[in-house]
């Protein structure tokens, strides 16, 4: 065994997280779901790694009455390179497992942690611009009113009820999250072992 390798078991766990991540091109990372008495079956907005989805035409009427820009693609930056971030994971986790070098892991655990904190907050910005900064002469003005959708969970904006929850892109994102994170707790766990035998 290599000094620096890894475990068996955790390298087929990181090589599984490193293919897995790829599902995450094809299906939806987040989506936010609006429920108000005139939408009886309810409102969807999907946020995939390069484009939106759902009912983007009937909520982009919506948010004009109430003043928000409406939603496109071309107004996100990160649509343009979300793909490429989330093959660049896949790719380090499947040549870490290639590799079995444990120092590997601790850099591609700590960029992946750190890249789903700046997601986050790049997320909660986007929310907070799009519910904050509202058009002046937009047909429904609420003096105080902001309609930023919760970052995760349950808010009320006005009659529409808001839900904002990992879709299963973004649970698969979670799920790479937790084992990877345990794959690094394993591994330097035994390394400390390793030295206390040494």
């Amino acid at each position: 065994m290599k000094k620096n390798g890894l475990n068996e078991i955790v390298r087929i766990v990181v090589l599984f997280c490193g293919l897995g991540l790829i599902a995450v091109l094809f299906t939806p990372i987040w989506r936010i779901e609006l429920d108000a008495p005139q939408y009886p079956e309810g409102l969807q907005l999907n946020i995939y790694a390069n484009h939106l989805g759902g009912n983007v035409d009937i909520i982009n009427g919506l948010n004009h009455y109430i003043g928000m820009r409406t939603l496109h693609k071309e107004d996100f930056i990160e649509f343009s390179v979300l793909t490429y971030i989330i093959l660049f994971f896949s790719l380090i986790f499947i040549i870490t497992a290639i590799i079995n070098n444990r120092k590997f892991l601790v850099i591609a655990t700590a960029l992946f942690v750190l890249f789903g904190i700046v997601a986050m907050i790049d997320f909660w910005h986007w929310e907070y611009d799009y519910g904050h900064n509202l058009n002046p002469d937009a047909a429904i003005r609420i003096p105080g009113m902001a309609y930023q959708p919760p970052l995760i969970g349950f808010k009320q904006l006005l009659n529409f009820g808001a839900y904002s929850i990992p879709d299963i892109g973004g649970w698969i994102f979670i799920a790479v999250g937790i084992l990877i994170m345990g794959c690094l707790f394993f591994e330097l766990k035994r390394l400390k072992k390793m030295k206390l035998y040494a």
